[in-house]
């Protein structure tokens, strides 16, 4: 359990303070997160699933998903907010797998109100089905209970805006899953611009602070999200994996072309700095103090 990992959270989010958390699918994306000066990390489904070449849609298992959150856990020093999509199944189900998440590491979760099996939110003519709000409060209720340390944070995803159901709705939904226990309320949007967003934001008269993911929205700055004083959470859900196939491209690519590595070989990290990622300056304080 990492009491100190869950405070850091819920302290960011008592005080006001905008929470910024990178995207990973892996451990190395984690510290890279970490380095660049991110508060925490986001373990995506979404880019989990990308990096195993398959749809973001439950396919992959619990299990994979859970055993990268332990290692990414095991990697940094910052909170790990863990997506567990819509739960893994029923209310039930979520009631067990708590519990795994936050001996795994993780220092919150979120589970947002899709059926199962869901349909990734950005996909164009996805299958976007919500469940029933009384079902998925039940969820909600099962999560806050089955934690072992209070300040491990339950945060609901209301997807009623990226199923087109309008503003009334969301706001309906979002004031529910808060009365069931949820800590803070992310609201997604595949709208090109932030009104959508922000007028939910508006007319958000909760008690817990909101999440955004602004992926779809990419003019929202941090200064600009901050100044609503009502957003706890900012999240870049998908980041560490495009700008990984984005600079795979570009390199391979350029490799078929040269007919070699010549003219990209200068351009990458060396050897060395990825050895000093995978942790080689502990190894060698390991090794000196142990190896006899």
């Amino acid at each position: 359990m990492n009491t100190n990992k869950n405070q850091t959270l819920r302290q960011a989010l008592a005080q006001g303070r905008l929470f910024t958390a990178m995207a990973a699918h892996n451990p190395m994306a984690a510290r890279l997160a970490q380095e660049a000066g991110f508060d925490g990390i986001w373990g995506s489904g979404f880019e989990l699933s990308a990096s195993h070449a398959v749809p973001d849609a439950s396919i992959l298992p619990m299990g994979t998903h859970l055993e990268m959150m332990r290692a990414i856990a095991a990697t940094v020093d910052t909170p790990l907010i863990a997506d567990i999509d819509t739960g893994f199944g029923n209310a039930v189900t979520v009631n067990y797998i708590i519990p795994q998440y936050e001996a795994a590491g993780a220092s919150a979760v979120v589970m947002e109100d899709k059926t199962f099996p869901k349909d990734t939110s950005l996909r164009a003519d996805g299958r976007q089905e919500l469940v029933r709000i009384e079902e998925f409060q039940g969820k909600i209720e099962a999560a806050a209970q089955a934690r072992r340390d209070p300040g491990f944070v339950v945060i609901a995803r209301v997807e009623a805006l990226i199923a087109g159901l309008g503003q009334e709705e969301a706001q309906k939904r979002a004031h529910a899953y808060q009365e069931a226990g949820a800590d803070a309320i992310l609201i997604h949007s595949k709208q090109k611009t932030p009104d959508e967003i922000l007028a939910f934001i508006a007319g958000w008269s909760g008690r817990i602070p909101l999440v955004l993911v602004p992926t779809a929205y990419p003019q929202l700055t941090e200064a600009d999200i901050a100044a609503t004083g009502k957003v706890g959470i900012v999240i870049y859900g998908n980041h560490a994996i495009r700008a990984a196939v984005g600079a795979m491209r570009s390199v391979f690519a350029q490799i078929r072309r040269d007919g070699g590595i010549q003219g990209v070989d200068a351009a990458l990290p060396s050897v060395k700095d990825i050895i000093a990622l995978q942790g080689d300056a502990h190894m060698r304080e390991i090794e000196k103090k142990f190896l006899r």
